[in-house]
């Protein structure tokens, strides 16, 4: 991973990721970019091994995100880690990693509320088939219900399980449970018929990651 590729990374990176978070990028063996916060320092240099057991290098070694509490026996502090692998054309490339003092709210894990009109509803997240960005919202249709939800699709996508939800485009994010078909396409990789009737493309960018997951 390149100095230009790090500083991509870092352009966006508070969008994604609370702002009192510490933040770390690695590459698949190691440290690169390390940038500790007020409220949590784990004393990572550029350089370091990425350790057994840490929340970069399950994220590595699943290749999917990864949200959990680690003990303190790693690096002498216990904290709250939501990772992400970088994948490039299939190939998982490093990762970022939000380290944090604490859990945030374990409800956002199960429920996302959502504004329809002037009212908010919270819903479960195996209620919902798809999530959408519209005009920088996001988009949410459930099985009873749709709306809006104040977080961005990356700020969600956080907290989804992976093993339920996948990223599929820059713009969706889908239930897996609710695809009915999976077509062959001509203008993306694939096309998503929803259980709705909802077609949802894949695109190029996440098409091996897409076949990976699903195994086809």
């Amino acid at each position: 991973m390149n100095t230009n590729s790090i500083q991509e990374i870092m352009k966006v990176i508070h969008e994604f990721f609370p702002e009192h978070a510490s933040i770390a990028i690695s590459n698949t063996r190691e440290y690169v970019y390390y940038q500790p916060s007020k409220k949590i320092d784990l004393k990572i240099q550029p350089g370091d091994p990425i350790k057994e057991g840490t929340a970069t290098y399950k994220a590595l070694l699943y290749g999917h995100k990864v949200n959990e509490f680690i003990d303190s026996n790693i690096f002498g502090v216990s904290y709250y880690g939501m990772s992400i692998p970088i994948i490039e054309e299939g190939e998982t490339k490093g990762a970022v990693t939000a380290i944090l003092p604490q859990q945030p709210s374990p409800f956002l894990s199960q429920y996302m509320t959502i504004k329809t009109d002037e009212n908010w509803y919270p819903v479960k997240h195996n209620q919902v088939l798809f999530l959408e960005t519209q005009l920088r919202k996001t988009f949410v249709k459930t099985e009873t219900r749709e709306g809006y939800h104040r977080l961005n699709l990356s700020e969600l996508e956080l907290f989804l399980s992976s093993e339920s939800f996948i990223r599929c485009h820059r713009s969706y994010i889908v239930n897996i449970a609710f695809i009915k078909e999976i077509q062959p396409d001509s203008h993306s990789t694939f096309l998503l018929e929803m259980n709705d009737g909802t077609r949802i493309p894949v695109s190029q960018r996440y098409a091996s990651y897409f076949r990976r997951s699903l195994g086809f």
